[in-house]
């Protein structure tokens, strides 16, 4: 067995030494930035799930490395947020020293990985010199008009006791620890997202991104073509506005649904229909929106009392509330059209309202409707507009709303503002003061960072324990100088990993957040990793604020991340890992028995990187014997070095050499490391053969040479420490990851002969070297004539013998 520990610790002190990964960031001539998403070092440590992310990708780093990329690969802690203070609660410690030691540990297990991070760059998010930056670019934000205050209904879990964004509840509960949550109405900061929906739809256009990914974001964003309608109150001032993406059905309106939340709702209920209202109104909020908005959940609503008028035709509409309509989206506001949505003609037929029919598949009316009919077809019982095409339709009716004054064509988006208060203490202080004569004012920039103060009380209230600090809320107003209060919330986590690839770059930077030169030199960043589960998260918001910087002349770049690769999921017996099913696998103990070389290089040819595999300990074990040959195979043919000039049976070595070098280029390229590392494994089977079966005086020197030094060079990624071992043992100067990645030549991937698998009755019985390109009846002589083969069809009937061009002889026999 090769000394795995030895080697390990003696090449991580070298490269540490030599300072082997510290980047010249000045040299940009072929720059390439190659970044993971950064840990949460929120107690549990480095898992088998942040190996998979960070190992395949140093291996992919390492490769175009030797390709002659100059390299940046830095690493750090997205270190504030609700998992580190929960954790420092459960342990009875504060967050700061927690997060501290626990930094502290991931550090020691990072370096063991022996990644090619530069650990000079290291950024820390819950380091006042970094959050200083976060809260300058929350102010950068509201000094443009794009951070804002105001009351609004939130999600709410009351076991983790703060908000969550829209994007951090799954299927109505939290996703941290899965309690349902709950709407509360609440002052919140909000970044304006919106602002930028045409341009981050945009952007999708450019990226080398998953296209489930991209996908997801483009849904997300949920942008819709239609029309805003006007419908005015009847008996009142006021106007309910609707957007709907088919303005051609409005003469099929039999009633108004109103948001239990809209604000009308109170002026429009009528007296005899209030206690039916608000029962039904407080019935809602403990609704979530994924339970509202469900499609099988059974229809409720409550009618209002008043009435709308249809602008089109004059008719009267009541106006009802129901839960399935949302005031966060749209206008909060539907009109109702039984006869051409299926939502609207379930509620319809439940509350005994109208069904009409307006659009027809063929300009016939097809009354009674049986469900709704929900294609684009002909305007029927329209006024004027009966008989109009579908292709006409919608341009025609929104012409006819801007004509009158009651509408006019309009662009929806799904994409909600960013919520980015959270009621906890673990998170970067929002630098704004409030004073009762001046108001909301931000805290000057001269002022930052506003720490966190370490004396505060978990008391669980709901309430942000800054607030149990009272000498640190009450502070002076910078505008007036008069007594003020502090902002209680902090920013979600989110906002501080919105930029930190921009940090990493000039991490010790003290008057700027970033060097603009460097940024815009190294930015984007050409390889991002990391899950898929930040689709429309950490992706969405990073996209979100590098186009505000853009927009504002802060970087000539519009994108933060060139291409992305999702890392797939391993599993433990097909479940996936989790503390509560006892099936988690600690990378630490397996590492100590058989390095991380081979733990790392177990992990990428274990499966697809992107789908993720199912752990098998037999894996790990077959990976350890191979690396362990590869050990064996360098240690003879140095101990007894090939000394001859055969030819003959190293063209086959040399073949399979160059057949190696070229995919597992090729699959290095893509991140499929799996059959990467299959490539590999054949050529070492090939060298052992040829150095089985010629005498080592015979052996021809020079080829097992270069294939020795090639083998090394494509198993130094994979291996890094086993790598430099080798090749300094082969005499070679320097580090192998300073050598070139080695070339293939089509010329000698090209063979006269080729080995025939021959099948009897569907199992194989031997092989056979002919002539590329053989005459099928040759080949068939060649294949009957086998040694094995006769012994297995001897005695029996040939019933038919098929042959593969250079690939394949079956014969059945009975």
């Amino acid at each position: 067995m090769y000394p795995f520990a030895e080697i390990e610790q003696k090449w991580k002190d070298a490269w540490e030494k030599a300072a082997l990964y510290t980047t010249d960031l000045a040299e940009t001539g072929n720059k390439l930035y190659c970044l993971v998403m950064f840990i949460y070092p929120s107690g549990d440590r480095l898992h088998i799930g942040h190996w998979y992310n960070y190992g395949p990708t140093d291996s992919w780093a390492r490769f175009k490395r030797m390709q002659g990329f100059t390299i940046f690969e830095p690493m750090g802690y997205d270190a504030f947020g609700l998992p580190a203070e929960n954790y420092a609660i459960k342990k009875g410690v504060h967050p700061a020293e927690s997060t501290a030691e626990n930094i502290t540990a991931i550090r020691k297990q990072l370096k063991a990985m022996g990644a090619m991070y530069d650990w000079s760059k290291e950024v820390n998010t819950s380091s006042p010199d970094y959050y200083k930056w976060t809260q300058w670019l929350f102010l950068l934000l509201y000094k443009n008009g794009l951070a804002y205050r105001k009351k609004a209904p939130v999600n709410w879990c009351p076991s983790c006791k703060t908000v969550l964004a829209n994007e951090q509840v799954v299927d109505g509960c939290c996703e941290r620890c899965d309690a349902e949550v709950i709407h509360r109405d609440l002052e919140q900061w909000f970044f304006k997202i919106t602002d930028f929906a045409d341009d981050l739809l945009e952007g999708l256009e450019r990226i080398d991104w998953p296209d489930k990914t991209v996908t997801m974001q483009r849904n997300w964003i949920g942008r819709s073509e239609g029309a805003r309608v006007v419908f005015p109150v009847d008996g009142h001032e006021e106007e309910i506005a609707v957007f709907t993406t088919r303005p051609d059905t409005l003469w099929g309106v039999t009633y108004m649904v109103l948001a239990p939340e809209h604000p009308l709702v109170d002026t429009l209920t009528a007296a005899e229909q209030r206690a039916a209202v608000d029962a039904y109104r407080q019935a809602a909020m403990k609704e979530t929106e994924i339970d509202r908005t469900s499609t099988e959940k059974e229809k409720t609503g409550v009618f209002t009392g008043s009435y709308c008028i249809n602008p089109v035709n004059g008719e009267k509409v009541p106006v009802w509330i129901a839960d399935y309509v949302l005031v966060t989206y749209g206008t909060g506001a539907v009109m109702a059209v039984p006869g051409h949505d299926t939502r609207d003609f379930q509620f319809a037929k439940k509350f005994n309202l109208p069904i009409l029919e307006v659009i027809s598949p063929d300009g016939r009316s097809h009354a009674p409707l049986e469900e709704a009919f929900t294609d684009p077809g002909v305007m029927i019982n329209s006024g004027d507009f009966t008989g109009t095409p579908p292709e006409k339709a919608i341009p025609s009716v929104i012409a006819h709303l801007e004509k009158n004054g009651r509408g006019g064509a309009q662009v929806n988006y799904k994409l909600r503002d960013w919520l980015v208060s959270r009621q906890r203490y673990w998170g970067a202080p929002i630098p704004i003061v409030h004073c009762d004569s001046c108001g909301t004012v931000p805290v000057p920039e001269d002022q930052l960072p506003v720490e966190l103060p370490y004396e505060v009380e978990f008391t669980g209230s709901g309430e942000s324990p800054l607030t149990t600090n009272r000498d640190w809320v009450a502070t002076t107003c910078p505008a007036c100088g008069e007594p003020a209060r502090r902002e209680v919330d902090t920013m979600d986590t989110f906002v501080c990993s919105s930029w930190y690839y921009l940090r990493f770059l000039s991490p010790d930077l003290a008057d700027n957040p970033f060097s603009k030169e460097l940024v815009n030199a190294w930015l984007p960043v050409d390889q991002y990793v990391g899950g898929a589960e930040h689709a429309v998260m950490h992706l969405m918001y990073a996209r979100f604020i590098t186009r505000v910087l853009h927009r504002l002349g802060l970087v000539n770049f519009d994108e933060p991340f060139k291409r992305l690769i999702h890392q797939g999921v391993i599993t433990n017996n097909g479940a996936k890992m989790s503390k509560s099913r006892g099936n988690v696998i600690n990378p630490d103990p397996i590492i100590e028995r058989y390095g991380s070389d081979v733990f790392r290089m177990y992990l990428m040819f274990m499966g697809s990187y992107t789908e993720g595999g199912d752990w098998d300990d037999n894996g790990l074990q077959g990976m350890h014997r191979f690396l362990n040959r590869v050990w064996r195979l360098a240690e003879s043919m140095l101990e007894e070095p090939p000394a001859g000039n055969e030819n003959k049976e190293i063209e086959k070595v040399e073949r399979q050499l160059h057949y190696a070098v070229k995919h597992a280029s090729l699959d290095l390229e893509k991140f499929q490391f799996n059959t990467a590392i299959a490539r590999i494994m054949e050529l070492v089977n090939e060298l052992y053969l040829y150095r089985q079966n010629v005498a080592a005086p015979e052996q021809n020197a020079e080829l097992l040479s270069e294939a020795l030094a090639t083998l090394i060079q494509l198993i130094a990624p994979f291996a890094p420490h086993l790598g430099e071992e080798l090749w300094q043992r082969t005499g070679r100067e320097g580090s192998v990851f300073d050598s070139s990645w080695p070339r293939y030549s089509e010329e000698k991937l090209k063979t006269d002969t080729v080995t025939v698998a021959v099948q009897v009755n569907g199992k194989v019985r031997g092989t056979v070297d002919i002539a590329a390109g053989s005459p099928e009846e040759t080949v068939k002589e060649a294949a009957l004539a086998h040694e094995n083969v006769q012994q297995h069809i001897s005695g029996k009937t040939v019933k038919k013998v098929i042959v593969i061009k250079n690939k394949l002889v079956s014969i059945v026999v009975s």
